[in-house]
Order: C-alpha cells, then sequence, then structure tokens
C-alpha cells in the first residue's frame, strides 16, 4: 500500500479506491507468472484511458488554439498522444518504478520500454476517470501536456516529415518515396533500426531509431534537409 500512496502523492490524486491504481500498476506478465493473485492486469484500464486522454487533449487544442485549422490541430494531437510522448510522461513521474512486471518483463527492461510505459501511463489516467472523474483526470493531463507542446511546436515536431518528403518528390519527379531497412542492431527488447529513403534508386536519406517507424521518420527528416538545398529542377 504504501508505493500506491507515493504514487498517488505524485500524481496530485487522492484516490478512493486504490485498487483501481493497483490495477492500472499491474502488467499481464505479473500474472502469468502469478497465477493466484486476485489482481487484474491493465489492459482495460488501458483502453478506456487511451480514449480519455484523447478527449483531454483534443479539447485542450480546441479551446486554447483557436486560430489554428483542423490539419494542424490533428498533427499536434498526433503528436501529444503518440507512444514516446506518453512514455515520457510516465517517465516525468517515475511511473516505471511503481509497476508490476513479471521477472522475464523486468529482466527485459520493461520498466523502460516505451511501448509498455505508454499503456501503464493510459491506463492510469482510466483508473483516475473511473476514481475522480474527468476534471481530476484533465488536470494531471493537461499539467503534462502543457510543457510538452511549447517543445513540440518549438521544434516543429508535430509535422510529419515523411508527408512533407512525399508531397516534395511527388511535386518533383512524380514519383512516391519508398524505405527499406538497411540494418537491425541490439537484443529484441532493446533494437535500433536503421532505414534508408529513396527516390527511384537514389537514397536521398538515412535514419535510425528504436522503432522502423521512428527510423523512417529520422530517414525523412534528413532527405527534407537534402531537398531544402537541391535545386527546383531536382538537379
Amino acid at each position: 500500500m504504501d508505493d500506491l500512496l507515493e504514487l498517488s502523492e505524485r500524481l496530485g490524486v487522492d484516490f478512493r479506491d486504490y485498487s483501481l491504481l493497483s490495477r492500472a500498476l499491474t502488467h499481464r506478465s505479473y500474472l502469468n507468472e502469478n497465477p493466484s493473485s486476485v489482481l487484474e492486469d491493465n489492459e482495460r484500464l488501458e483502453f478506456l484511458g487511451d480514449a480519455v486522454i484523447d478527449f483531454i487533449v483534443a479539447a485542450y487544442l480546441y479551446h486554447h488554439y483557436p486560430e489554428m485549422d483542423e490539419g494542424e490541430l490533428t498533427s499536434l494531437r498526433a503528436a501529444l498522444v503518440r507512444a514516446e510522448t506518453l512514455a515520457q510522461f510516465a517517465r516525468d513521474i517515475d511511473l516505471g518504478t511503481y509497476l508490476r512486471l513479471g521477472y522475464g518483463e523486468e529482466e527485459n527492461g520493461g520498466r523502460d520500454r516505451t511501448p509498455l510505459l505508454c499503456a501503464s501511463f493510459e491506463a492510469v489516467i482510466g483508473a483516475i476517470y473511473l476514481d475522480r472523474g474527468i476534471e481530476t483526470a484533465r488536470a494531471l493531463v493537461e499539467s503534462l501536456i502543457r510543457p510538452a507542446l511549447e517543445l513540440i511546436r518549438a521544434g516543429a515536431l508535430h509535422k510529419d516529415p515523411k508527408s512533407e518528403f512525399q508531397v516534395w518528390a511527388q511535386a518533383l519527379f512524380n514519383i512516391t518515396p519508398h524505405y527499406r531497412m538497411v540494418a537491425s542492431e541490439g537484443p529484441d527488447h532493446a533494437k535500433t533500426f536503421t532505414v534508408q529513403v529513396a527516390i527511384g534508386e537514389d537514397v536521398w536519406g538515412e535514419g535510425r531509431g528504436k522503432s522502423k517507424q521512428a527510423a523512417a521518420q529520422a530517414a525523412a527528416a534528413e532527405a527534407i534537409l537534402k531537398a531544402e538545398s537541391t535545386p527546383a529542377n531536382g538537379k
């Protein structure tokens, strides 16, 4: 119980039913290795929390950026609710410390794995929503998204390099860029991927990331830099 009280204080939420928070912290790997446990895993709470976060973020953006069109609002929302951002929110509140994981998952670095942290953060928000209502959940989510939003906007991190490069390539060459993975390194739970983006046979960019999608985005970002220094005829 002490860990639940400590986390609730960190969250700034006084739970009525701490079993909800306990469930939010319980990964299915823990139950697989402890079949006699009376706990449930956090996957249903994750499902609920995902929807709650989407709503809170969309409402926040709608009310705070009345001048923005739907396209940019959508891009900002996507940047705020993507797995990497939600996992960073989990790290900000040290959520990994409180998770109940199976031995194998913990040995594989589960307490800092982005997908697991993202899912656990969503589950915690789902638990807060059920226990204390939407306004308490909103207060916590908004306190985390405000500084993240400043960084995202300052660095234009909500822009999608793959989409931007595709528009440029199709306008100039009438060809859709294609991506190929050229390397993967590291153990299964912590791989780093290298992806190249090409137009026809010409490689325009190469990027690395912890997922194939992240590596592809990095490759597209590098390609955009090259494209910006390329004359209009592409030569």
